[in-house]
């Protein structure tokens, strides 16, 4: 007997642990019978089905989310007709608060598996081995004749860890699960429905997390909803991936800011830049809507400790809004934009409702006037206070704002041209104009062209500064690449030939700023960094002009983990 578990990713570089621990959870012998197949959402239908078909499955469970629940409905569809006789199971969030209404348009489906899977799949993995249960007998199960019975909550300390063959995961993000729960009751998560956070034994996330540091993972990233609620715990994690740092496993954490404490402050003041990065949601600062989503945020906190940390230049902080909450409207979520803007994170995520069934949100939709689609995700059209019309700007500005702020490509030509503006919301509101305009919307420019774009568009709205931009673009550039063709804005090295020459023959010879590239001669130096000339201090706050360029070395084997730049140096 074959139980194939399914999951439907969004990329390949992501993986589901659900299936790996629904599989695990199961005896070693009764494992031999459960098979696990990823996809991603970039397979077609077709591509699928063929491989689920040749698997020849007896009972096939799919892993559903708001990203893949449209798929998998269309392979429910499907596969009775290659598999007449093959049980069809769902579980996930995208399912649990669904329920019944998926089996009179669904016959294929089987049943449903409501909330945590491990306990349930196992009991479910019985039936079909030994059938010593009914299905009804089975507790957690939405079934076509009802719902058998509440399913008590799993002791997560129980629960076998996942990554004993790291071959499987390899180019593959690692998630980790330290907590079940959250303490917190905003509206639109799910998550609040079950506020009994449940901690992993501490010892064992120690020896797990070792492990990762063993084998020197690239990425761990905590799926805690949130990470620091139990300080103790928190404490207890950062202070072991702290000491035993490998100096190259990175670990992503989703926290809420402003209740970090002193000594969680202190820990994370001491870690290696790369070592750890923080998802910090905040959603909004508008007093009104924080209040009606229950949330208990203290934004001026917030931005103290977002600026402390900001201060170490060792953490990457990751800012979330939410556009479409209970009485934001398109003035107040600007205000939140400039707010959380200003706090100068690494990345701002400017997200859209989504309003997820099982959520206090979904209930109370119809007295916030919030209209959203009925097809996943689910996404906001508007409310009562935000038009379909300032939706699709706020999408436009989206757009602009992870291409040239979240991108870490053009920091300082940006920052420069924020001045150029009442407030950093208008410079995004303005470029996606100059988009629209220029039909780039529809014909988005390649990622090198974009600075071209960026330096048009500054054009326009600054052009005394047009030399200024030009160096701006140029460092911008070099920092994040050495380029093979000059672009054509940048200025003529042509002049410097001589100073480039001799700065790489002495380099060679004494090795003072180059010390990790002994053997190479000066030609290969040149070629495996870049020097830049520049009239204008781009790289200063306030660019100042000097008559002599400055020489910039950018060295492209020593990069800033927090967004990737190269190490810089002035050389004269």
């Amino acid at each position: 007997m074959k139980f194939l578990l399914a999951a439907l990713n969004t990329k390949y570089i992501h993986s589901n642990p659900a299936i790996y621990s629904l599989r695990a959870y199961v005896s070693e012998e009764k494992r031999e019978h459960v098979e696990l197949a990823e996809y991603t959402i970039n397979n077609s239908v077709s591509e699928i089905l063929a491989d689920i078909y040749v698997r020849k499955p007896d009972v096939i469970g799919f892993s559903c989310y708001i990203w893949n629940i449209t798929m998998i409905l269309e392979l429910v569809r499907e596969l009775p007709k290659l598999l007449p006789n093959t049980p069809i199971w769902l579980g996930g969030p995208e399912v649990t608060y669904r329920g019944a209404e998926f089996f009179p348009e669904y016959p294929g489906i089987a049943g449903i598996m409501v909330g945590e899977g491990e306990v349930t799949f196992s009991e479910l993995l019985d039936y079909y081995l030994l059938g010593e249960k009914e299905l009804g007998e089975i507790a957690g199960l939405s079934l076509p004749g009802g719902f058998t019975s509440p399913r008590e909550l799993t002791d997560i300390s129980s629960l076998p860890f996942l990554y004993q063959d790291l071959q499987t995961f390899e180019n593959k993000i690692i998630y980790y699960e330290s907590s079940r729960g959250c303490p917190f009751r905003c509206s639109y998560c799910l998550s609040s429905i079950d506020k009994k956070v449940r901690l992993r034994n501490i010892e064992t996330v120690k020896r797990e997390l070792q492990f990762f540091l063993d084998n020197k993972v690239r990425q761990v990233k905590f799926v805690d909803r949130t990470f620091n609620c139990n300080h103790d715990h928190a404490i207890a994690i950062w202070k072991y991936i702290l000491e035993h740092d490998n100096g190259v496993t990175n670990f992503h954490f989703e926290v809420s800011a402003d209740i970090l404490n002193e000594e969680e402050l202190s820990l994370l003041s001491k870690m290696r830049p790369g070592l750890a990065q923080l998802e910090i949601g905040v959603q909004s600062t508008h007093p009104e809507t924080i209040k009606a989503i229950n949330r208990s945020m203290n934004v001026e906190k917030l931005e103290q400790i977002v600026a402390r940390i900001n201060a170490g230049k060792n953490v990457h902080q990751h800012l979330d809004l939410i556009a479409g909450l209970p009485y934001e409207d398109y003035d107040t979520f600007v205000k939140s934009f400039n707010r959380v803007y200003s706090m100068e994170p690494e990345q701002l995520q400017l997200g859209f409702l989504k309003l997820l069934r099982g959520s206090e949100m979904w209930d109370r939709a119809k007295e916030f006037g919030i209209c959203c689609m009925d097809k996943p995700p689910y996404e906001v059209l508007y409310t009562k206070w935000l038009s379909y019309e300032d939706v699709l700007r706020l999408k436009k500005v989206e757009e602009m704002v992870e291409m040239y702020y979240n991108s870490n490509q053009f920091v300082h030509t940006i920052r420069f041209l924020e001045r150029a503006f009442e407030h950093p919301f208008a410079l995004y509101e303005a470029l996606a104009e100059f988009y629209e305009k220029k039909g780039y919307f529809l014909q988005s420019p390649a990622r090198g062209y974009r600075y071209h774009v960026l330096l048009h568009f500054a054009m326009e709205q600054d052009g005394a500064n047009e030399v200024i931009y030009k160096e701006l673009l140029t460092y911008d550039m070099y920092l994040r690449e050495n380029l093979k063709s000059r672009p054509d804005f940048a200025g003529d090295m042509g002049l410097y030939k001589e100073r480039s020459r001799g700065f790489y023959e002495k380099e060679a010879q004494e090795r003072k700023l180059l010390p990790d590239y002994e053997g190479y001669d000066s030609k290969q130096l040149s070629k495996m960094t870049h020097l830049e000339a520049f009239h204008y201090a781009v790289w200063e706050e306030v660019p100042t002009y000097d008559t002599e360029p400055k020489l910039v070395l950018f060295d492209y084997k020593h990069r800033n983990p927090l967004n990737g730049d190269a190490r810089t140096v002035v050389v004269g």
